[in-house]
C-alpha cells in the first residue's frame, strides 16, 4: 500500500510558548526587484561573515544571535540593516528600509509577506515575517549562490518552532546536495521539498524538475524561492508521491520527514518538516518499497534516512528487508546503504528535542514528559538504536542481477559525495558485464588519490599490515596482502592485469588459478570504489 502520510494528532505547542504560524510568502511581480536589493546589497554568506567576524558568524550557527547583533547595531549600510532584519530579527525604521530596499517599497514587502508594517509610540517600523538567507551550496556543478526564504528560527524569535515550521537549509540539506549525483537528467522529482532547496538544485543539471510537499505552507515557501531564484520548478501540493502517480523520473531526491517520534503518551508537537506521521521507521521503509515504481529505466533514488536497530539484530536489517520488499514489488534494483551515524536512544531524544525547541530551561515538566515517552517508545519495539544515513536506489536500464552493498562508514568523507555515487554505480554496470577473461584483458591505472601505508614490526623484514588508502570519496582504507599490494602498485595503464597478477605469481612462485580466484574479487572491488580505474 502506497504512503499517504497525514500529520494527525499534531499538538499546537502551547505548552512550549510557541508563537503562532504566520502566513507563508506570496509571488508577486515585484519578487524580481526584491532579488535586486538582495544583490545590489551583496546580501551573501561572505559578506554577512566579513560584517559580523568570524566568532559572530558562528554563533549564528549556534542560534546565538547577540554577538552578531553588536556587530551591526550601529552600522548603517544595506548589507548591515538586512542583516538586522532578517538574520537577528530586529524591527527596522522607515529609513532603514528604504536604505535595505531601494527598489521595492514598504507595500510591496507586505504583499509579498515579507514584512508587517508596525507603529511604535507614533514611529512606523517593519518587522521580518520570513527569514530570507543566502545560502552557497558547492556540488559537482561547482558553487551556487541562493536567497531562501524559511519561516523566522529560534534566532530571531527565541520561541520554539510551530508545528508547520517551514525550515531553511540546514545540515541534512546539504548533504543530500551534495551526494546526488549531477548527470544531466530528463526530469527530477523532489519529494517533500521543503522550502526547495533540492528542487533548486536539480534545476542545474535537468530539462524539468518537479517538487512535492503535503504543507501548503512549505508548497507556498518552495513557490516563492523558485521565483526570487528565477527558477523554473512545478510544485504540487500532496502526501509524497500522490501528486505524480503514474510517472517516472530520471532521479528522484528527497530528505523526508524521517524523525522517529512518538505517536501516544506525550503532548510533543509533531512538526510537518521531520515527522512523517507514522510509527518506528515505517515512513523510510515505505519510502524505499514506492519509489522503485517512479523511477524510469536507469533512474536513481538518492535519499537520507533513519532506521531502527532491535536488540540482538544487525544495524542493516531493517534497510535489507526493505530493498527485498522492493524487489519484490519491482524487479531486480540497485540499492546501497551507507550508515553514517549511529545514536542510542537517549541521544537520539535529546537531538529531536533540541532541533524542535524544547529545552529544560523553558519547561523542564513538558521536556521529561516527551523525553519519557521517546524512551518507552524505543521500548515497546527493543530499539537499541537508531542509524542514519544515505539511500540510493537505482532502475537498472537492462534485467540482470541486481547489486546490494550496505556499509557503515562514519569517518570524514570528501564532499561533494555525488561524482563518487555516480562513478560506482558506472562501473558496477560495467563489472556486471565483463567476465574475469575481459577483466584481466584491461589496463588498469590506480587513481591519484591513492596511498599505501606498511606497518613493519622492528627488526621483521616483512610488514604486518598493508592499507591502501583512498583520499577522497568516501576515504576508503583497504587491508591487503602482498599480492593484491604489489598489484595496486603496479596498476600504471601499461600492463593489462593479466600480465601484472602472472608476473606477481611468477615472481613469488605462487599458482595462478588460485591466486586470480582468490584476488579477482577483491580487484573488482577496488574498481567499484574508483581505487582503481580503466584507461582510456
Amino acid at each position: 500500500m502506497p504512503l499517504s502520510a497525514s500529520i494527525g494528532g499534531i499538538s499546537d505547542n502551547r505548552g512550549m510558548n510557541a508563537l503562532p504560524s504566520t502566513p507563508a510568502p506570496t509571488v508577486t511581480d515585484t519578487v524580481t526587484t526584491l532579488r535586486a536589493d538582495l544583490e545590489s546589497a551583496e546580501y551573501t554568506v561572505d559578506r554577512i561573515r566579513e560584517l559580523v567576524g568570524e566568532v559572530a558568524n558562528d554563533a549564528l550557527h549556534r542560534e546565538q544571535r547577540l554577538p552578531a547583533l553588536r556587530a551591526v547595531e550601529s552600522v548603517m549600510s544595506p548589507l548591515a540593516v538586512l542583516v538586522r532584519f532578517f538574520v537577528v530579527g530586529l524591527p527596522i525604521s522607515a529609513d532603514e528600509r528604504d536604505l535595505a530596499f531601494p527598489r521595492t517599497s514598504a507595500q510591496a514587502l507586505i504583499e509579498m509577506g515579507v514584512a508587517a508594517q508596525e507603529s511604535e509610540e507614533g514611529a512606523v517600523t517593519y518587522r521580518a515575517l520570513v527569514n530570507v538567507r543566502p545560502v552557497v551550496l558547492t556540488d559537482t556543478g561547482g558553487e551556487v549562490t541562493w536567497w531562501l526564504a524559511s519561516d523566522l528560527g529560534e534566532t530571531a524569535t527565541g520561541r520554539a518552532l510551530h508545528p508547520d515550521h517551514v525550515l531553511g537549509a540546514g545540515g541534512a540539506s546539504f548533504t543530500l546536495a551534495q551526494v546526488t549525483p549531477r548527470t544531466n537528467v530528463g526530469r527530477v522529482l523532489d519529494i517533500g521539498t521543503g522550502c526547495g532547496v533540492q528542487a533548486l538544485a536539480a534545476t542545474r543539471h535537468a530539462r524539468q524538475v518537479m517538487a512535492t510537499d503535503i504543507s501548503p505552507r512549505a508548497v507556498a515557501f518552495a513557490r516563492f524561492n523558485a521565483a526570487l531564484n528565477d527558477s523554473d520548478v512545478e510544485i504540487r501540493e500532496g502526501s509524497f508521491f500522490e501528486p505524480v502517480h503514474g510517472e517516472t523520473f530520471d532521479l528522484v531526491v528527497s530528505n523526508p520527514p524521517f524523525v522517529i517520534t512518538p505517536r501516544t503518551g506525550t503532548d510533543l508537537a509533531l512538526y510537518e518538516y521531520r515527522d512523517g506521521g507514522a510509527a518506528g521507521d515505517r515512513v523510510v521503509a515505505q519510502m524505499v518499497t514506492d519509489v522503485p515504481q517512479y523511477l524510469a529505466a536507469g533512474g536513481c533514488a538518492v535519499m537520507l534516512g533513519n532506521w531502527e536497530v532491535t536488540a540482538g539484530s544487525r544495524w542493516d536489517e531493517g534497510p535489507r528487508a526493505w530493498i527485498e520488499q522492493a524487489r519484490a514489488l519491482h524487479g531486480d534494483l540497485d540499492a546501497w546503504v551507507i550508515q553514517r551515524e549511529f545514536l542510542d536512544p537517549a541521544h537520539y531524544a535529546e537531538t529531536w528535542l533540541r532541533d524542535g525547541g524544547m529545552t529544560q530551561d523553558r519547561d523542564r515538566e513538558l521536556w521529561e514528559s516527551a523525553y519519557r515517552a521517546w524512551l518507552d517508545d524505543f521500548a515497546s519495539r527493543t530499539v537499541e538504536g537508531v542509524g542514519f544515513g544515505i539511500i540510493v536506489i537505482r532502475r537498472p536500464v537492462q534485467a540482470r542481477a541486481a547489486w546490494t552493498r550496505c556499509e557503515e562508514i562514519t569517518g570524514d568523507v570528501s564532499q561533494p559525495l555525488g561524482p563518487t555515487i555516480a562513478a560506482t554505480l558506472a562501473g558496477v554496470d560495467v563489472l556486471k558485464e565483463m567476465t574475469d577473461h575481459e577483466l584481466l584483458e584491461q589496463r588498469l591505472r590506480t587513481a591519484a588519490d591513492v596511498t599505501e601505508e606498511r606497518y613493519i614490526t622492528p627488526g621483521v623484514g616483512e610488514p604486518s599490515v598493508i592499507i591502501i588508502r583512498q583520499g577522497g570519496g568516501l576515504r576508503r582504507a583497504v587491508q591487503a596482502d602482498t599480492v593484491l599490494a604489489g598489484f595496486v602498485s603496479a596498476c600504471d595503464g601499461e600492463l593489462t592485469a593479466g600480465q601484472i597478477m602472472s608476473a606477481i605469481c611468477a615472481l613469488m612462485d605462487l599458482p595462478v588459478d588460485d591466486t586470480l580466484a582468490a584476488t579477482l574479487p577483491t580487484i573488482r572491488g577496488l574498481i567499484t570504489d574508483g581505487i582503481l580505474t580503466f584507461t582510456a
